[in-house]
């Protein structure tokens, strides 16, 4: 029952969410909002969403390049996109699980490995969200709290403890050997394999906090999420109604924060409801603006899991069973 119950809560927040927007809406009006949308702005749209992957693609390799110097960006392309697809439409992190145990073999890496760099990937993705998000709010002059329900303090506190955590991982490691030698006393083989996991886990960490590597990975995550902001910009620019396009600036943190509410996979309800009021909140219109959040919504999520899936489905790939014992 606790398994299903973090989907659960997602579900009825999704639900929710949806209600929270559609009883303010009019099909009617909804549809005429979508009329006009610019095709060439959503093809500028779509090569911003394709440059930004192509720098989390490249971060990825230099994350692995200590276990296999001789891997290629071509060859973490199609693990990433995949575990973004399987994210997208399956609950339980799905996706996260398929990268960390079901590649390990064409990248030449290791479990422990990956599921430290997924763990870096994570800080520094929420890392460049915040600045994000505080440039926005400069600005455009705007209270943090209004629309995050947080103040600049804490936002600047969970920078910097973001920070910490990045450049000072092995303040961490007794805490991850205590779990290992936790699970060793439940069952001695399976701790064997976790504790060696976790050291190989925490050498990855150690080698991406030391300068050069983590500020290669800055760099190509200040890349991947200008892009990004340029996926929400251009897609403004693509709605004709959107009387301030330049909101999208502020609705890309604002709606990727949102996604760490409970939701369905795909962030149905939350990333749209979030993104709404980040538009409006710059004097755009209710139902322009929510035209904008399902045409953004739908540039971020369809790419990926279309690429993502015609990858898994011409690999056949499948978690192996030893992985997860």
């Amino acid at each position: 029952m606790k398994r299903y119950l973090k989907p659960a809560i997602g579900l009825v927040l999704a639900c929710a969410f949806v209600w929270l927007i559609a009883r303010q809406i009019d099909p009617a009006e909804l549809g005429r909002a979508f009329a006009g949308t610019d095709a060439g702005w959503v093809v500028a749209a779509l090569v911003a969403f394709c440059g930004g992957y192509a720098c989390r693609i490249a971060r990825w390799r230099a994350m692995l390049a200590r276990d296999n110097p001789q891997l290629a960006w071509s060859d973490c392309a199609g693990p990433l996109l995949a575990s973004f697809a399987a994210n997208n439409v399956l609950p339980f992190r799905a996706g996260d699980v398929l990268r960390a145990f079901a590649f390990n073999g064409r990248l030449g890496t290791t479990s422990g490995t990956v599921l430290a760099t997924l763990f870096v990937e994570r800080l520094l993705d929420l890392l460049m969200v915040l600045v994000l998000f505080g440039a926005a709010l400069a600005a455009f002059g705007l209270d943090a709290s209004a629309l995050a329900g947080v103040g600049s303090a804490m936002l600047i506190a969970l920078g910097l403890a973001i920070l910490g955590v990045l450049l000072f991982p092995q303040s961490f490691a007794p805490l991850a050997r205590w779990g290992g030698r936790l699970a060793a006393r439940v069952s001695p083989r399976i701790g064997d394999k976790l504790n060696t996991e976790i050291d190989r886990g925490l050498a990855t960490l150690g080698h991406l906090a030391s300068g050069s590597t983590m500020a290669r990975l800055v760099g190509w995550s200040i890349a991947a999420w200008l892009f990004e902001g340029c996926v929400f910009w251009f897609a403004a620019l693509a709605v004709p109604g959107l009387a301030e396009p330049l909101a999208g600036w502020l609705a890309l943190p604002v709606g990727t924060l949102a996604t760490l509410i409970p939701s369905t996979p795909g962030y149905v309800g939350t990333f749209d409801y979030f993104t709404v009021r980040a538009m409006t909140a710059l004097g755009n219109g209710q139902v322009v603006a929510t035209a904008y959040a399902l045409l953004v919504h739908a540039l971020l999520w369809l790419p990926p899991t279309l690429a993502g899936g015609a990858y898994l489905l011409a690999t056949r790939t499948r978690i192996p069973r030893e992985s997860m014992s």
